[in-house]
């Protein structure tokens, strides 16, 4: 440490304190008592500083030029203030490295799990963590303390903003497709959209009662079409927090997932629209240029490995940006997005579940088809909710914190019944009610 640390008319903290004192004759004897006692003192605190400055360290990040040191806001603290920032900074480490065991031990279990259902051998409760993360129930810092410590902090970042990239928002991926594939997505109403999503998730074997719930939950009930995560879909204002678009909330991977599983199926429905007699020619012209589009993004995703890793990555590029605007197009997005709920549905009963509540589909949604599987039965259901998301998931989630998987399951049907009196939810039944009416019309 550089410079002189003055507190309370003490001595100032240098290299000369810290020196050993030449013994001073007999007669000087009580001063040099003195000054040795104030060394000591001096050294004591130095040592205190150098020890809470370690622990500081090892997460400080890179300061700008004249912040203030870790050690120049330690020294600044009097003897109570230090005391009081170490007892904090000492119990908030056994806290974290208790944090850090407790998810060590939930991936631990998560990895025997995964073996487990790869060879078929069914869990019991010890392939859990049945308690939830440890709670922080050491000391406080002080008002007065925690706000130096909060400027203190806030120094220290780079006077540079940060060169974290942007999540990609709709206009962003509206520019990919135009650029790379020279696709726009069609745009018709609300109403519109949900009438031929309804005919979708029908001629699918989906409910009205297993979409419109998932619908709700998604998007709060009053959801539009191109809503993105995070995004107001009325006033459009809020920041993207996730990738994840329209009624069903579809992250980008699901986008590329989806087609490289229905692409085919797509390419046939598209083809039967083609083909209506009553297309006017704009509308002839229209569908073969999705067509042409649509066959081409499949292509695209048909080449890479069926692997979810490797369709996360793609979803980040060019290309796998245009093809995640599909979910806007009114044609080809409803189709999509109610082909993804059709495959929780056929995972489902492959594993010998014939029927879901909406509630149930949307655990397949929220948590993944297989581990929403495992949330729904026993000893999955009796589990705390942290075995089945990642530690950064749990804790931005707000609405799977401190519940067991039963209870979540609850809490999403207790969500879902609150946002189905919605406008945009009784529009989205309505059209069901709509398409259920136009076909018992046409089989009298």
């Amino acid at each position: 440490m550089s410079g002189a640390i003055r507190q309370g008319g003490r001595l100032p903290l240098n290299h000369d304190t810290l020196r050993p004192y030449r013994k001073p004759k007999p007669d000087c004897q009580e001063n040099w008592n003195r000054v040795a006692t104030m060394s000591m003192t001096w050294a004591l605190r130095a040592l205190a500083l150098s020890v809470v400055a370690g622990a500081l360290l090892l997460s400080a990040s890179i300061r700008p030029a004249g912040a203030a040191s870790t050690i120049d806001f330690l020294a600044a603290l009097s003897d109570s203030e230090l005391d009081e920032f170490r007892a904090w900074k000492d119990a908030r480490n056994a806290f974290n490295d208790q944090t850090d065991a407790y998810w060590d031990a939930v991936e631990s279990k998560r990895q025997v799990r995964r073996r487990k259902r790869a060879a078929k051998i069914p869990f019991d409760r010890s392939d859990y963590v049945m308690s939830f993360p440890p709670r922080y129930k050491g000391p406080a810092l002080s008002a007065a303390l925690a706000k130096k410590y909060y400027n203190f902090v806030e120094q220290q970042k780079t006077t540079e903003p940060a060169k974290t990239r942007e999540l990609a928002t709709v206009s962003d991926y509206l520019d990919a497709a135009k650029r790379v594939y020279g696709f726009t997505p069609e745009r018709v109403s609300e109403r519109e959209f949900k009438l031929r999503y309804a005919e979708e998730a029908n001629a699918l074997g989906l409910s009205k009662e297993q979409v419109v719930r998932v619908y709700a939950l998604e998007t709060g009930g009053n959801g539009t079409y191109d809503m993105q995560a995070g995004i107001h879909p009325v006033k459009k204002t809020g920041r993207a927090i996730s990738s994840a678009l329209g009624y069903a909330q579809l992250l980008d991977a699901n986008s590329i997932n989806e087609l490289a599983r229905s692409g085919g199926t797509f390419i046939l429905l598209l083809n039967r629209k083609l083909r209506d007699p009553e297309n006017s020619p704009a509308r002839t012209a229209a569908l073969k240029h999705k067509l042409t589009v649509l066959k081409r993004m499949y292509a695209n995703v048909k080449r890479l490995p069926f692997e979810w890793d490797v369709q996360q990555r793609y979803a980040k590029t060019d290309k796998g940006m245009g093809i995640h605007t599909l979910n806007i197009d009114a044609d080809i997005g409803p189709m999509l997005q109610a082909m993804k709920l059709r495959t929780l549905k056929d995972t489902a009963e492959k594993q010998g579940r014939r029927s879901l509540s909406g509630a149930e589909l949307e655990l397949m949604n929220l948590a993944g088809p297989m581990t929403g599987l495992e949330m729904m039965e026993e000893p999955g259901s009796s589990a705390p909710t942290p075995n089945f998301f990642a530690r950064r998931a749990y804790y931005v989630n707000k609405m799977v914190a401190g519940l067991t998987a039963a209870e979540l399951q609850v809490e999403l049907d207790r969500r879902m019944s609150q946002a189905i009196a919605r406008p945009g939810a009784q529009e989205f039944a309505a059209a069901f009610d709509s398409v259920f009416e136009r076909r018992s019309t046409a089989e009298r």
